[in-house]
């Protein structure tokens, strides 16, 4: 079954010494008042539940699965008390609008509630993690009478909510969907169709379930420009705030998957069922991006938390199993054999899991801060640059950090060796379950397309410059540090060979789309580098600075070292593969395949 226990002193150094969340938070008016002691205690009781409450029911959960049986779900055993205690608790309520019972708590905290949260149980994790993708897009862009009816129920945790955009014959495309809602002359609509791939549509855990259902209008313009959005409860809100008649929406069946075992990804029939319109009407999207991006973010902290929980097992396994002596004499002579962490391509095994883990916290943790500076800051440039950072680096966190999850769960079987491809260790599991998080949300393939197409190209690369001037700054004040040279000069020279790349494949792309296609994933792959190189680096400095107070700032920089030495390099090959273009791709006729 292995362990978990919640990286509280790494997560407390991202938050205080390397991002200083305090003197932001002072600078926004809702969270002037938060302090570290606030944030300590949040994060500390966080990981408490994680820990004592969700991590049990993982593996039991992944074993047992979901039952359905007439448009009825069952959640595994535990899964609906284990619920009620995260309601009881007011963890839903945590960056919630006070106007609606929310804790109005920075979304800096919300962010670290859900890192700990999914190391301890991913499956159980997206029940209440989609319902706050579905109050973020309500409260963006639902009418005044939508908040009153829904917001307050999701923020408390009584309600749940569901993103219904994909369909049997369309995903990523969905200028193509089919579902209809048409109008009833009363303010509300008709909605028919079938939804398909609906994570957590339904369950037994929550009294109702908001479903947010992308749909056309009769006369509406084809493609994109033709989806509106609707809210879709499972059952009608009573005039008092309760549970009314069931509306005709239903779960056809739900899937039977690679992972995630226990969480229910459903068929959802829409058979005339009651909604009403979110936002302008053909403009849906505006409403679902918002969801979707909070679920990109969400995806990558999937990524994150699953690297922590493999890491933290394969390395106590690592230390714990004896096989076979160091190759350099004998480590533990009172021992038949050494542990295998002695062995340099275990250790290579292990500092990947954790460079990848500790760079992921502090990106996250900075992007969630962008975050509340975007929704909050007073100063509208300040709002705007947040804003501009979140853009561009949201498919980062979402791909890039996906992508390492699933190689650094690979990791942990390996690590573990034959026992890693048990079931009973536990660590298959999180190889399973890190899997969709390369595919839902919009596939890794998607979000690479996004960063260099719509996110760098489309604007001459404006978003990207400025992110880059922040990573110049740190270089020119750094870079007279002998000690700071190992890291500080790696940085400096990714940061440009990103830059010349990005002007190569701009260049290629004015005379063939195709180039953008062709270069966007091993593009991706090297931005994500740069990212994380500049994290590392300012990490680095903060722990040459008290190296000598413990181990944990030796720890970190030894780790810095790994990613500058070992990880990092892979960029090379990167570059090569983005700049090598179309040409070997287009090459091949359809019918040779």
């Amino acid at each position: 079954m292995g362990s978990y226990v919640p990286p509280l002193r790494d997560i407390q150094f991202v938050l205080h010494e390397l991002l200083d969340v305090e003197s932001t938070f002072k600078t926004l008016p809702n969270y002037a008042e938060i302090d570290v002691d606030t944030v300590n205690a949040v994060v500390e009781e966080a990981g408490k539940f994680a820990a004592n409450v969700l991590f049990p029911l993982n593996q039991s959960g992944d074993s047992e699965g979901c039952h359905w049986n007439d448009t009825v779900v069952t959640t595994p055993k535990g899964y609906k008390e284990a619920y009620q205690q995260y309601v009881e608790a007011g963890w839903p309520s945590l960056s919630c609008d006070p106007e609606y019972g929310g804790q109005g708590l920075p979304i800096t905290l919300n962010n670290t509630l859900y890192e700990v949260l999914n190391s301890a149980n991913l499956a159980w994790t997206m029940y209440p993690g989609l319902s706050h993708g579905a109050y973020e897009a309500l409260h963006a862009h639902g009418t005044d009478e939508l908040k009153q009816q829904y917001l307050s129920k999701l923020a408390s945790g009584e309600w749940t909510g569901t993103m219904c955009l994909t369909e049997p014959h369309c995903g990523t495309d969905l200028g193509i969907l089919r579902t209809k809602a048409e109008p009833k002359g009363d303010g509300s609509y008709t909605i028919t169709g079938t939804k398909i791939f609906i994570s957590s549509g339904e369950h037994d855990m929550a009294a109702n379930i908001i479903h947010l259902v992308l749909a056309r209008l009769p006369g509406a313009p084809e493609g994109t420009k033709g989806i509106s959005l609707f809210v879709v409860p499972k059952f009608l809100p009573t005039a008092d705030g309760g549970v009314g008649e069931r509306n005709p929406v239903s779960c056809g069946s739900i899937e039977h998957k690679m992972g995630i075992h226990s969480n229910s990804t459903c068929v959802i029939n829409l058979d005339g069922a009651q909604g009403w319109l979110v936002g302008e009407a053909n403009k849906g999207l505006q409403g679902m991006f918002v969801m979707m991006n909070a679920a990109r973010l969400g995806v990558g902290m999937q990524g994150l938390g699953l690297t922590e929980i493999s890491y933290q097992n394969a390395r106590n396994y690592a230390k714990e199993r004896l096989q076979m002596r160091s190759l350099s004499g004998v480590k533990a002579p009172d021992k038949v054999a050494d542990p295998i962490i002695v062995h340099p391509d275990v250790r290579r095994m292990l500092l990947t899991q954790r460079a990848y883990a500790e760079g992921a916290r502090a990106f996250t943790s900075w992007i969630a801060l962008e975050i509340d500076k975007e929704l909050s800051h007073p100063d509208e440039q300040v709002r705007k640059d947040a804003a501009d950072n979140v853009a561009l680096l949201t498919p980062i966190a979402k791909a890039f950090l996906t992508d390492n999850a699933f190689e650094c769960t690979n990791h942990g079987v390996q690590v573990y060796g034959g026992h890693g491809f048990i079931a009973e260790w536990g660590m298959e599991q999180y190889v399973r379950d890190a899997r969709i998080t390369q595919i839902y949300e919009g596939t890794n393939g998607v979000q690479a397309l996004d960063l260099l197409g719509r996110k760098i190209l489309s604007d001459m690369g404006a978003k990207m410059k400025k992110f880059g001037e922040q990573i110049r700054a740190f270089v020119e004040e750094n870079g007279v540090d002998m000690k700071m040279q190992e890291f500080v000069n790696p940085l400096g020279d990714i940061a440009v060979k990103v830059e010349k790349l990005t002007m190569e494949i701009g260049m290629k792309a004015m005379s063939n789309q195709d180039e953008v296609g062709a270069a966007s994933v091993p593009y991706q792959r090297v931005v994500g580098h740069l990212v994380f190189a500049y994290f590392w680096a300012r990490m680095a400095k903060i722990a040459l600075a008290h190296e000598s107070i413990d181990d944990f700032y030796k720890a970190k920089l030894a780790t810095a070292r790994f990613y500058f030495a070992k990880l990092l390099p892979e960029t090379a090959g990167y570059i090569r593969q983005a700049r090598a273009g179309n040409a070997s791709l287009a090459e091949m006729q359809d019918d040779w395949f």
